[in-house]
């Protein structure tokens, strides 16, 4: 069994699928989500502004299932160049406690809207 997961406070999918998925019981799954804001235009700046409206999507929709950021378990980071690395780390760190989630980044050629980056990730239901 399953759910949609649907926020206003976050850009729409932009394709043929959701902004996450609810499983009975425990995870929450979330599309990965690039720097749009909730109008479908995409953040001015480079990499570390990206990163902050990325993050900002992600928090809209976990709050749309009564979760936070405390709440994610696993993120998959996508990066168009492995060089913005430091700079969206940082970024990262900021939004993440003490107990930060496992993650993999990984260098890709090109991602939707030719963005710098996409996140996405699991979370536990809040």
């Amino acid at each position: 069994m399953k759910s949609h997961i649907h926020t206003n406070d976050a850009p729409q999918p932009i394709g043929p699928y959701s902004q996450g998925i609810a499983a009975q019981g425990t995870f929450l799954f979330l599309s990965g989500q690039i720097p749009l804001q909730n109008d479908g235009t995409m953040i001015e700046g480079g990499i570390r502004e990206q990163t902050h409206q990325v993050i900002r999507n992600i928090q809209a929709v976990l709050a749309a299932e009564n979760a936070e950021l405390k709440n994610v378990v696993k993120c998959t980071v996508f990066l168009k160049d492995m060089n913005d690395f430091v700079a969206m780390n940082e970024v990262f760190s900021e939004y993440f406690g003490d107990v930060r989630p496992a993650r993999s980044t990984i260098e890709v050629a090109r991602l939707p809207k030719d963005v710098a980056v996409e996140i996405e990730v699991i979370a536990l239901r809040g």
